[in-house]
This record gives structure tokens, sequence and C-alpha cells, in this order.
């Protein structure tokens, strides 16, 4: 008989579950609900089992002790956030997909007249270069019985005057009071006001542009009478702040593409799916029941759903990409958002419609409101802790974690191996070590702070604007947002050197505590110095990351040309295959837009970059070419040789 020892029986347990993880996917679909409760459940127990052994074998006895309070504090954020894992994983074990239920039930009004429906685009400080096609591609919606109106809280003129010549209806109001609700729910009650109200509302974010078959495939799902609210993904025509700074736009997907493309179909399995403000159709009549939308929280759109749920409507999920926006372009507004969602869920946990409040929810109701919850509280905080507590063991010598490196391989490297499979098996790759952890650290200490603060004092909180659009053509260093992260590298390294060269430190007599302590900490440092590389923001040329290369015709004064159109946005275009001198005039002949008239604004070793000279109705063919149709604009999977790649490149 063969022994093994401790080390060699825990890399054993690994191995089998790396090896079993191989194999899953030659026998198992991600999509089959059979099989997604198959690999869950085994997640769900690794989770316990390493729970367990973490209580029960990792920490300081109890005593009036350093090392006490601290171990015991690591171990109940880490609780918190394996239980809000937990309840993640027990969402995942179910998964709609409603594109058949919309071809079966296409036109259900038919022969009756086609649904009338009001597109709101609220707005409050974007420029006329993002709402121009946001606008445009509203009235490039296909459906015969639409009317387009602007909500505009900045009461701008300009805006007035545009939307005059662009025939859609302009609204202003006198004061900017319940924000983004507020002034949705003024519109409604001039619509209500109207000859003939409309049927449906659909509502978009003034940097949002619906594809042509938006309102068709949405309205499909409202041949159930129960049905008040259809809600669609959030697609993103460029990249993130995170995708941006580390050069990934081409080989890693947007931070939000796990929630949209996974977590809210998982959602919909259960009845959960929520509003999440633009991109989604409504019910008129259902959101009049209510009373318009809650003001209550300014995550309005979160709310809408669970007071729409109370009086017996449903919202449900359409994974489809029909609408594409534009995603925060710089840190500060992305970590902005994200609090300001935090904020808004911790105002619903306490308000009527939380989770322990008396109302007529759901019990799911009550559990999606928790689960929202708990991931905010306790996912953003346990992540900064991380980073925080191996310091005290550096500068202090306080044990958080006491355990022998063959158990942390057996129990957390078997979880971790299998909770990571599992969750790229069923995303596509969606989860990346060390990029997932930078997108929650970025934002930890400000959406901590916040749901603290949401928790203790829910109101008086003024609601903060995303800013889009702006020039983002300079380099960029958020020291503010940086300034925590340096500090803690510089104490982590500093703490390293203190604790291996300094005799009154137990380093060199920790043992198997030295491993652990030593792979925590270099891991902290490589995630830190991406975190601070992120930091540094780099400088944005419009592009749509939708383009593909596509064959076009070039007119100059010696004759047509044929080259490959490369890149293509609102104001230039870059061409291959052409012999160019800057500043000549010539002529782009470009599918679904027309000739242009163009000037070389800068010659490449293949072509050149052109600067278009559109006439108006021109730019709002390019507006709809570029906005309203087409594929999916951004990466919807992790590609990993190219993002190996990229993410050498932008480091080297």
């Amino acid at each position: 008989m063969i022994y093994l020892s401790e080390l060699q029986a825990s890399i054993a347990q690994l191995l089998l579950v790396t090896g079993i993880a191989l194999v899953v996917p030659t026998v198992l679909s991600s999509g089959r609900t059979r099989d997604r409760k198959i690999l869950f459940s085994i997640g769900i127990l690794l989770s316990c089992r390493y729970f367990w052994w973490r209580a029960s074998e990792t920490i300081a006895p109890f005593g009036f002790t350093a090392d006490c309070l601290l171990s015991w504090s690591f171990l109940a954020l880490e609780g918190a956030s394996l239980l809000s894992s937990i309840s993640a994983f027990t969402i995942m074990m179910r998964k709609t997909d409603r594109s058949a239920e919309v071809e079966r039930f296409k036109a259900w009004w038919s022969p009756n007249p086609a649904p009338r429906v009001a597109i709101l685009i609220a707005t409050y400080n974007e420029d006329r270069k993002v709402l121009e096609r946001t606008i445009v591609g509203s009235k490039a919606v296909d459906h015969p019985n639409k009317q387009v109106l602007v909500l505009d809280d900045g009461r701008r003129d300009w805006l007035r005057d545009y939307c005059l010549v662009q025939d859609v209806r302009y609204v202003r109001r006198p004061d900017n009071k319940g924000s983004k609700a507020g002034n949705i729910n003024h519109t409604l009650r001039l619509l209500a006001e109207d000859t003939t109200p409309p049927d449906f509302i659909a509502v978009l974010d003034a940097d949002f542009v619906p594809h042509g078959d938006f309102l068709e495939r949405a309205l499909a799902l409202f041949h159930d009478d129960d049905v008040g609210l259809v809600q669609t993904p959030q697609h993103f025509f460029n990249a993130d702040p995170i995708q941006h700074n580390l050069g990934l736009s081409r080989s890693y997907p947007d931070e939000q593409r796990f929630f949209f493309d996974h977590l809210q179909p998982s959602r919909d399995g259960w009845g959960i799916a929520f509003c999440c403000g633009t991109s989604s159709v409504i019910r008129f009549s259902a959101v009049q029941k209510i009373g318009g939308f809650p003001t209550d929280s300014i995550t309005e759109d979160f709310m809408l759903t669970l007071a729409l749920q109370e009086r017996g409507f449903r919202t449900v999920y359409l994974n489809e990409a029909l609408t594409e926006g534009l995603a925060p372009e710089g840190l500060k507004e992305y970590v902005t958002q994200r609090a300001r969602w935090c904020l808004g869920l911790m105002q619903i946990a306490r308000g009527r419609l939380g989770p322990l409040s008396r109302n007529k929810l759901r019990f799911r109701d009550r559990w999606s409101v928790a689960d929202s919850v708990l991931f905010w509280l306790s996912s953003f905080s346990f992540r900064l802790a991380c980073f925080v507590f191996p310091l005290f063991y550096w500068f202090f010598n306080v044990t958080i974690v006491d355990a022998s490196v063959s158990d942390v391989i057996r129990y957390f490297g078997v979880y971790f191996a299998w909770i990571l499979f599992v969750l790229n098996f069923v995303s596509g790759g969606l989860v990346v070590p060390i990029v997932n952890d930078v997108s929650q650290l970025l934002g930890a200490i400000p959406i901590t702070r916040a749901a603290i603060t949401g928790l203790v004092k829910p109101h008086g909180h003024p609601f903060s604007v995303t800013a889009k659009g702006g020039d983002r053509t300079k380099v960029v260093v958020q020291w503010r947002l940086m300034r925590p992260f340096l500090i803690i590298l510089v104490l982590t390294l500093f703490g390293v050197v203190l604790g291996i060269f300094s005799d009154r430190f137990a380093f060199n007599d920790a043992g198997d505590g030295k491993a652990i302590i030593l792979f925590w900490t270099l891991y902290n440092v490589l995630t830190l110095t991406v975190t601070l590389v992120v930091c540094v923001e780099l400088p944005r040329v419009e592009q749509h990351l939708g383009d593909r290369p596509e064959r076009c015709d070039l007119i100059t004064k010696t004759g047509l040309q044929r080259v490959w159109l490369t890149d293509l946005s609102q104001e230039t275009a870059r061409v291959r295959g052409a012999d160019l001198a800057a500043g000549i005039a010539l002529s782009l002949v470009v599918a679904d837009v027309g000739t242009i008239e163009a000037q070389v604004l800068e010659t490449t070793d293949d072509g050149g970059v052109l600067s278009l000279q559109l006439v108006a109705a021109q730019h709002e063919a390019l507006l709809r070419r570029l906005y309203a149709g087409g594929d999916v604009p951004s990466v919807t999977k992790t590609r990993i040789g190219a993002l190996i790649r990229d993410a050498f490149g932008r480091f080297l």
C-alpha cells in the first residue's frame, strides 16, 4: 500500500479537481439546469467545507489579544463574503432564454393596431455629440406607432432647438426634484393627459442608442398581461476604464458582462430579474397603478421592479443586444456610479420594500434584495481586508490564518480551483484572477463607505450623475484614487523587508506560515501594481468597438481605388491599401451612408486617417450605421491568449 504525505495527499486532491474540471465540458452543458445544479451544488459544499476548516482550525483562540481580534474579524468578513457567494451560486443554478418566446409572440396584438410606445430619453448634462446619436437612433426604431420624448433636466435652449429640428417632443420642468425618477414622473403625468396615452414606455439613458428591432423584440414579451417590465442588457461601444487602461478592450469583456449576460438570465430563472434603468420597456398602466417611478431610493430602477411585483406585475429579462451605450470613460465616474448603486440598494433595504419590512413581496423578492445588499456590503470590504490584514503580520507578528501549506491546498486550493472553473465554464471565461480583483479593489473604499452610510443613514444623500463624454485626450493620473493603494503597496514591500531581515520578528521561525504569508503578499503586490497602472488613465480616441474591416471605394484625382475601411467614427475614418498624401481632398464611399467628402489628416504606412466632411443627412445615416444596428459592439468572452499578449504589451 502506498502512503502519501499530507502535502502529497493535498496536491492529489487539487489535481483530481483539476482533472474533473477538464472532463466536465465534454459531458455537461452550461445551459442545462440539471448540470448547473450539479456544478454549483458541489461549489456550495466545497465552500462550506472550506469555511468549516477556517473556523475550526485556523483562527486564534479566544482571549484579549490582537491575534484573536484580528483573526476573528477577518474570518467574519470572509464568512459574509462566502455567504454572498453561496447565494449567488444558488441563483446561478437556473437560467432562462426568452428568444424563442419572442419568436412565438411577435406582433401578438395583430390584427389590432400596434401598441403606442413613448420612448423617453432622460438627460441632464450630456453634450450634443452624446445626445444626437440617441435621438437619431430612437427615431429609427422600427415600430409604426411611437413618439420620442427628450426629458431635459438641464433646461438647455440648444437642445430644445435641436429637438424641434428633429421633430421630437421636448419636455422641460421647472426644477430637478426627485432627480431622474422625478424627471420621468413629470413626463408620465403629461403623457397621461394626452388624448391618447401610450400603452408602453421605453426608458433610455441619454447615451444609450436603441437598435432598430429594440421595440419589436421587447414588446413580444408583453403577451402576458402580468408582465409589467421587460429589461434588456446594456452593451457598450467603448471600453470601460479597466479595459482601456490595461489595453484589454479587444481581449477582455467589460466589467458588467457577467451581470448582464449571465447573472440576470439566472435571476430571471427564479423570477427575480430587476430593472436596470435604461434599455427597459414598461407597461404604462402598470407604472400608473404604482403612482409612477419610486423616489425613495437613488436606484429607482431596482425599486421599480419591487413596486411592480408588489402589485402583481412581473419583470422579465430578454438577453439580446438591443441597445448600446457609453460605459463610464473615467475611473472617477466608474467608481461614483457603483457607489451610487450600492447606496441605493441600502436605501431600499431600509425602506418600505426592504426584505424585513411589512409588505406584499414574495419571499424570493426579499431574497433578491438581501442578496444584493449582502454583495455590496461584504464583497468589497472583504477584498480590501485581503490587502490590509497581511500588514498586521509583517509589522506586528499577528497571525491572521494559522494553517499548514498542505491544509491550505486541500481546503482553499480545491475550493478556489473548482469555483474558478465553474464560473468560467458558465460565463465563457469572464472570471480572471487579478483583473477581477482590481475591478473590485478600485471601488472598495467608497463602496464600503456607501454601504455602511446607507444602512445607518439611508436618506438625505444627493443623486450623483455619471458624467459621459467630454475631453479624454490627455493622460490623467488619478492620484486621489491611487493614494490608498500606493500606501498599501509601499507598506507591504517595507513590511516584507522588515519581517525577513529584522531579528525582532519571528518570520524565519514561522514554518509553513512563512510560505503562506509570502504567497499571499506576493499576490497582493502584483494586484496592487496592476491597480496603480489602471489609475493612470490613457488618452481616448473615439472608436466603435463593433467596427470590422470592410471593403470600400476611395475616389481621388487619379481615379477610383478599392481600399480597406478599418476604423470609422463620427468624425474620422482610417483606410488601408492606398498611397495618400497629407492634406489632399478625396471622396470615400461608405455603405449605408453614401459618398462622403474627406481630407487626409495624416498618412500611415499602409494608408491614412481621413477627416470626414458630412452633410446633415450623411451625419444621421452614419449615426444609425454605427450605433443603431449591427452585431454586439463589445467583447463578450475572454480570449486568454490575446489577453496575455495585450497585458504584456501594456506593461512592456
